[in-house]
Protein backbone atom coordinates (compact mmCIF):
# COMPACT_ATOMS: atom_id res chain seq x y z
CA UNK A 1 0.00 0.00 0.00
CA UNK A 2 2.92 1.99 1.00
CA UNK A 3 4.53 1.60 -2.18
CA UNK A 4 1.06 3.03 -4.28
CA UNK A 5 0.81 5.91 -2.46
CA UNK A 6 3.98 6.73 -3.59
CA UNK A 7 3.66 6.10 -7.03
CA UNK A 8 0.34 8.18 -6.77
CA UNK A 9 2.46 11.34 -5.56
CA UNK A 10 5.04 11.21 -8.60
CA UNK A 11 2.37 10.61 -11.16
CA UNK A 12 0.58 13.72 -9.24
CA UNK A 13 3.73 15.82 -9.70
CA UNK A 14 4.00 14.42 -13.50
CA UNK A 15 0.69 16.01 -13.98
CA UNK A 16 1.29 19.20 -12.09
CA UNK A 17 4.69 20.02 -13.90
CA UNK A 18 2.37 18.86 -17.10
CA UNK A 19 0.48 21.49 -16.18
CA UNK A 20 2.22 24.41 -14.85
CA UNK A 21 5.80 24.09 -16.49
CA UNK A 22 7.59 25.27 -13.34
CA UNK A 23 8.44 23.20 -9.85
CA UNK A 24 7.03 26.65 -8.25
CA UNK A 25 4.17 26.00 -10.11
CA UNK A 26 3.73 22.07 -9.94
CA UNK A 27 5.04 22.59 -5.95
CA UNK A 28 1.52 25.50 -5.60
CA UNK A 29 -0.87 23.05 -7.42
CA UNK A 30 0.11 20.41 -5.11
CA UNK A 31 0.69 22.50 -2.01
CA UNK A 32 3.75 20.85 -0.81
CA UNK A 33 7.43 22.15 -1.31
CA UNK A 34 9.48 22.22 -4.57
CA UNK A 35 12.57 19.73 -3.31
CA UNK A 36 9.25 17.21 -2.68
CA UNK A 37 7.86 17.89 -6.67
CA UNK A 38 11.84 17.41 -7.93
CA UNK A 39 12.22 14.17 -5.40
CA UNK A 40 9.02 12.97 -6.66
CA UNK A 41 10.12 13.00 -10.55
CA UNK A 42 13.56 12.38 -9.90
CA UNK A 43 12.26 8.61 -8.43
CA UNK A 44 9.46 8.48 -11.26
CA UNK A 45 11.97 8.79 -14.20
CA UNK A 46 14.12 6.28 -12.04
CA UNK A 47 11.67 3.67 -11.64
CA UNK A 48 10.88 3.87 -15.54
CA UNK A 49 14.25 4.23 -16.73
CA UNK A 50 13.46 7.95 -19.14
CA UNK A 51 13.77 11.38 -19.08
CA UNK A 52 9.95 12.78 -18.51
CA UNK A 53 11.17 16.65 -18.93
CA UNK A 54 13.55 18.84 -20.70
CA UNK A 55 14.79 22.61 -19.78
CA UNK A 56 13.73 25.17 -22.44
CA UNK A 57 13.69 28.80 -22.03
CA UNK A 58 13.10 29.07 -18.88
CA UNK A 59 10.44 26.10 -18.18
CA UNK A 60 10.62 22.70 -17.57
CA UNK A 61 8.56 20.85 -21.17
CA UNK A 62 7.29 17.50 -20.83
CA UNK A 63 9.31 14.66 -23.61
CA UNK A 64 6.57 13.26 -25.51
CA UNK A 65 7.06 9.97 -23.07
CA UNK A 66 5.86 12.46 -20.52
CA UNK A 67 2.88 13.51 -22.11
CA UNK A 68 1.78 9.79 -23.39
CA UNK A 69 2.31 8.90 -19.68
CA UNK A 70 0.06 11.63 -18.84
CA UNK A 71 -2.57 10.70 -21.37
CA UNK A 72 -3.10 7.10 -19.49
CA UNK A 73 -3.19 8.41 -16.16
CA UNK A 74 -6.44 11.30 -17.56
CA UNK A 75 -8.80 8.54 -16.48
CA UNK A 76 -7.24 7.30 -13.64
CA UNK A 77 -7.14 10.97 -12.00
CA UNK A 78 -10.81 12.02 -13.64
CA UNK A 79 -12.45 8.68 -11.44
CA UNK A 80 -10.34 10.08 -8.56
CA UNK A 81 -12.08 13.50 -8.88
CA UNK A 82 -15.57 11.92 -9.00
CA UNK A 83 -15.13 9.41 -6.47
CA UNK A 84 -13.77 12.58 -4.14
CA UNK A 85 -16.23 15.05 -5.61
CA UNK A 86 -14.55 17.72 -7.72
CA UNK A 87 -16.85 20.52 -6.39
CA UNK A 88 -16.22 20.89 -2.64
CA UNK A 89 -12.74 22.70 -3.76
CA UNK A 90 -14.97 25.28 -5.57
CA UNK A 91 -17.27 26.63 -2.51
CA UNK A 92 -20.57 28.59 -4.04
CA UNK A 93 -19.78 31.73 -2.87
CA UNK A 94 -15.74 31.26 -4.37
CA UNK A 95 -15.58 33.70 -6.96
CA UNK A 96 -15.10 32.96 -10.68
CA UNK A 97 -11.35 34.29 -11.92
CA UNK A 98 -11.58 35.34 -15.57
CA UNK A 99 -8.82 36.66 -17.21
CA UNK A 100 -9.56 38.35 -20.95
CA UNK A 101 -7.59 40.62 -23.26
CA UNK A 102 -8.34 44.27 -24.02
CA UNK A 103 -10.24 43.71 -27.20
CA UNK A 104 -12.40 41.57 -26.20
CA UNK A 105 -12.81 42.64 -22.61
CA UNK A 106 -13.85 46.15 -23.95
CA UNK A 107 -15.73 44.92 -27.04
CA UNK A 108 -17.29 42.01 -25.73
CA UNK A 109 -16.97 40.55 -21.98
CA UNK A 110 -17.80 43.21 -20.55
CA UNK A 111 -21.27 43.60 -21.11
CA UNK A 112 -21.90 39.77 -20.69
CA UNK A 113 -19.83 39.72 -17.48
CA UNK A 114 -22.33 42.53 -16.67
CA UNK A 115 -25.77 40.52 -18.16
CA UNK A 116 -24.53 37.69 -16.27
CA UNK A 117 -24.16 38.53 -12.83
CA UNK A 118 -27.58 40.21 -13.25
CA UNK A 119 -28.82 36.65 -14.17
CA UNK A 120 -27.41 35.00 -11.57
CA UNK A 121 -27.76 36.97 -8.36
CA UNK A 122 -25.25 36.04 -5.52
CA UNK A 123 -22.58 35.00 -8.12
CA UNK A 124 -19.25 36.75 -7.77
CA UNK A 125 -16.48 37.30 -10.56
CA UNK A 126 -13.37 38.89 -10.96
CA UNK A 127 -12.59 40.02 -14.56
CA UNK A 128 -8.50 40.61 -14.77
CA UNK A 129 -8.09 42.56 -18.08
CA UNK A 130 -4.54 41.47 -19.76
CA UNK A 131 -2.18 40.34 -22.83
CA UNK A 132 -2.48 36.46 -23.95
CA UNK A 133 0.96 36.03 -23.15
CA UNK A 134 0.24 37.19 -19.54
CA UNK A 135 -3.21 35.22 -19.44
CA UNK A 136 -1.50 32.09 -20.74
CA UNK A 137 0.77 32.12 -17.63
CA UNK A 138 -1.74 33.23 -15.25
CA UNK A 139 -3.94 29.95 -16.29
CA UNK A 140 -0.96 27.67 -15.94
CA UNK A 141 0.12 29.12 -12.14
CA UNK A 142 -3.42 28.68 -11.36
CA UNK A 143 -4.00 32.51 -10.68
CA UNK A 144 -7.24 32.48 -13.16
CA UNK A 145 -9.97 29.75 -13.64
CA UNK A 146 -10.96 30.70 -16.87
CA UNK A 147 -9.49 32.55 -19.68
CA UNK A 148 -11.39 33.44 -23.30
CA UNK A 149 -9.02 34.80 -26.34
CA UNK A 150 -8.46 34.95 -30.14
CA UNK A 151 -4.59 34.55 -29.65
CA UNK A 152 -3.17 31.47 -31.19
CA UNK A 153 -1.80 29.62 -28.46
CA UNK A 154 0.36 26.68 -28.59
CA UNK A 155 1.83 25.85 -25.19
CA UNK A 156 1.43 22.46 -23.28
CA UNK A 157 -0.31 23.01 -20.00
CA UNK A 158 -3.52 24.73 -21.46
CA UNK A 159 -6.69 23.60 -22.64
CA UNK A 160 -8.50 24.99 -25.26
CA UNK A 161 -12.68 25.34 -25.63
CA UNK A 162 -13.11 26.34 -29.27
CA UNK A 163 -16.11 28.97 -28.88
CA UNK A 164 -15.83 31.16 -32.27
CA UNK A 165 -14.16 30.87 -36.03
CA UNK A 166 -13.71 34.01 -38.21
CA UNK A 167 -11.92 34.41 -41.36
CA UNK A 168 -9.76 37.39 -41.25
CA UNK A 169 -10.57 40.72 -43.42
CA UNK A 170 -8.91 43.77 -45.17
CA UNK A 171 -9.85 46.61 -43.50
CA UNK A 172 -9.15 49.93 -45.25
CA UNK A 173 -10.39 53.58 -45.12
CA UNK A 174 -13.36 54.83 -46.96
CA UNK A 175 -12.91 55.09 -50.21
CA UNK A 176 -9.16 53.18 -50.81
CA UNK A 177 -8.98 51.99 -54.24
CA UNK A 178 -8.61 47.97 -52.81
CA UNK A 179 -13.02 48.87 -52.14
CA UNK A 180 -13.13 48.37 -55.46
CA UNK A 181 -12.70 44.71 -54.79
CA UNK A 182 -15.39 42.42 -54.03
CA UNK A 183 -12.16 40.43 -52.22
CA UNK A 184 -8.43 41.33 -51.43
CA UNK A 185 -5.80 38.81 -52.57
CA UNK A 186 -2.73 38.95 -51.03
CA UNK A 187 -1.20 39.81 -54.73
CA UNK A 188 -3.18 43.08 -54.01
CA UNK A 189 -0.96 44.27 -51.15
CA UNK A 190 2.28 44.34 -53.30
CA UNK A 191 3.82 48.13 -52.60
CA UNK A 192 0.49 48.90 -50.65
CA UNK A 193 0.85 50.40 -47.05
CA UNK A 194 -0.03 48.10 -44.43
CA UNK A 195 -0.24 47.85 -40.54
CA UNK A 196 1.02 45.20 -39.53
CA UNK A 197 1.33 43.35 -35.88
CA UNK A 198 4.23 42.73 -33.68
CA UNK A 199 6.28 39.91 -34.35
CA UNK A 200 5.65 38.40 -31.40
CA UNK A 201 2.29 37.83 -32.45
CA UNK A 202 1.13 34.64 -34.45
CA UNK A 203 -0.66 36.49 -37.18
CA UNK A 204 2.39 37.96 -37.74
CA UNK A 205 4.45 34.94 -39.02
CA UNK A 206 1.18 33.64 -40.76
CA UNK A 207 1.11 36.79 -42.87
CA UNK A 208 4.62 36.65 -43.86
CA UNK A 209 4.31 33.28 -45.18
CA UNK A 210 1.58 34.20 -47.11
CA UNK A 211 3.32 37.19 -48.75
CA UNK A 212 6.61 35.12 -49.31
CA UNK A 213 4.67 32.44 -51.29
CA UNK A 214 3.26 35.39 -53.54
CA UNK A 215 6.48 36.77 -53.98
CA UNK A 216 5.21 40.19 -52.77
CA UNK A 217 6.16 43.52 -50.63
CA UNK A 218 3.93 45.55 -48.77
CA UNK A 219 5.28 48.67 -47.44
CA UNK A 220 5.08 48.17 -43.82
CA UNK A 221 3.81 51.83 -42.62
CA UNK A 222 3.33 50.63 -38.69
CA UNK A 223 3.12 47.62 -36.07
CA UNK A 224 0.99 47.29 -33.50
CA UNK A 225 0.21 44.75 -31.04
CA UNK A 226 -3.97 45.13 -31.34
CA UNK A 227 -6.61 44.80 -33.57
CA UNK A 228 -8.17 47.80 -32.01
CA UNK A 229 -5.41 49.81 -32.53
CA UNK A 230 -4.59 48.70 -35.95
CA UNK A 231 -8.18 49.77 -36.67
CA UNK A 232 -7.40 53.19 -35.30
CA UNK A 233 -4.36 53.92 -37.70
CA UNK A 234 -6.64 52.47 -40.51
CA UNK A 235 -9.54 54.94 -39.89
CA UNK A 236 -6.72 57.83 -39.94
CA UNK A 237 -6.03 56.81 -43.07
CA UNK A 238 -2.44 55.40 -42.53
CA UNK A 239 -3.32 52.22 -44.91
CA UNK A 240 -4.94 48.65 -44.53
CA UNK A 241 -4.39 45.95 -42.02
CA UNK A 242 -5.47 42.30 -42.55
CA UNK A 243 -7.42 41.41 -38.88
CA UNK A 244 -9.71 39.10 -36.87
CA UNK A 245 -13.11 40.59 -37.52
CA UNK A 246 -14.65 39.32 -34.46
CA UNK A 247 -15.95 41.05 -32.56
CA UNK A 248 -14.88 44.54 -33.23
CA UNK A 249 -16.46 44.68 -37.11
CA UNK A 250 -19.11 42.91 -36.46
CA UNK A 251 -21.47 45.61 -35.83
CA UNK A 252 -19.40 47.83 -38.42
CA UNK A 253 -17.24 50.57 -37.80
CA UNK A 254 -17.11 54.44 -38.70
CA UNK A 255 -15.16 55.07 -41.53
CA UNK A 256 -13.50 51.65 -42.63
CA UNK A 257 -14.43 49.82 -45.41
CA UNK A 258 -14.16 45.68 -45.11
CA UNK A 259 -13.61 43.20 -47.52
CA UNK A 260 -12.98 39.37 -47.34
CA UNK A 261 -9.22 38.36 -47.64
CA UNK A 262 -8.87 35.80 -50.17
CA UNK A 263 -5.66 33.70 -47.92
CA UNK A 264 -6.21 30.71 -45.69
CA UNK A 265 -6.03 32.59 -42.14
CA UNK A 266 -8.88 31.20 -39.63
CA UNK A 267 -9.11 32.43 -36.19
CA UNK A 268 -10.61 30.52 -33.42
CA UNK A 269 -11.76 32.31 -30.21
CA UNK A 270 -11.73 29.90 -27.35
CA UNK A 271 -12.07 29.40 -23.69
CA UNK A 272 -8.65 28.67 -22.03
CA UNK A 273 -8.47 26.26 -19.38
CA UNK A 274 -5.75 24.86 -17.28
CA UNK A 275 -4.79 21.16 -18.48
CA UNK A 276 -5.59 18.14 -16.44
CA UNK A 277 -8.53 19.79 -13.97
CA UNK A 278 -12.19 19.88 -14.93
CA UNK A 279 -13.81 23.32 -14.95
CA UNK A 280 -15.62 24.57 -11.74
CA UNK A 281 -19.29 24.91 -11.95
CA UNK A 282 -19.29 28.28 -12.35
CA UNK A 283 -16.92 28.50 -14.93
CA UNK A 284 -19.17 26.32 -17.06
CA UNK A 285 -22.18 28.11 -15.99
CA UNK A 286 -20.18 30.86 -17.61
CA UNK A 287 -19.25 29.40 -20.55
CA UNK A 288 -22.88 28.08 -21.56
CA UNK A 289 -23.95 31.50 -20.32
CA UNK A 290 -21.58 33.17 -23.35
CA UNK A 291 -22.34 30.83 -25.69
CA UNK A 292 -26.25 31.30 -26.31
CA UNK A 293 -26.23 35.18 -25.48
CA UNK A 294 -24.13 35.91 -28.73
CA UNK A 295 -25.52 37.03 -31.30
CA UNK A 296 -25.09 36.06 -34.79
CA UNK A 297 -23.20 38.32 -36.75
CA UNK A 298 -21.72 38.24 -40.59
CA UNK A 299 -18.02 37.42 -39.29
CA UNK A 300 -18.08 34.77 -36.84
CA UNK A 301 -19.89 31.40 -36.40
CA UNK A 302 -19.71 28.75 -33.49
CA UNK A 303 -16.86 26.55 -33.49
Amino acid sequence: MTEHRHRLREFESLRALVTTGTTIGAARRLGVSQSAVSRSLSQLEARVGRSLFVRKSGRIEPTHEALRLNAKLDPIFETLAQIEGAEWAAPEDEPLRLIVPPTLAHHFVIKRVASFLKTNPGRRLQLDIQATDVLVSGILDLRYDLGLTSGMIQRSGVHLVPWRTSQAVCAMPIGHPLAEKKAVAPEDLEGVNLIEFLRRLGTRATMEQIFARAGIHPRQVAETATNMAALELVREGLGVAIVNPFPLLTSGMEGIEVRPFDAPIAYKTSFVLPSGLPPSQLARQFMSFVKVTTPKDQYSEPA
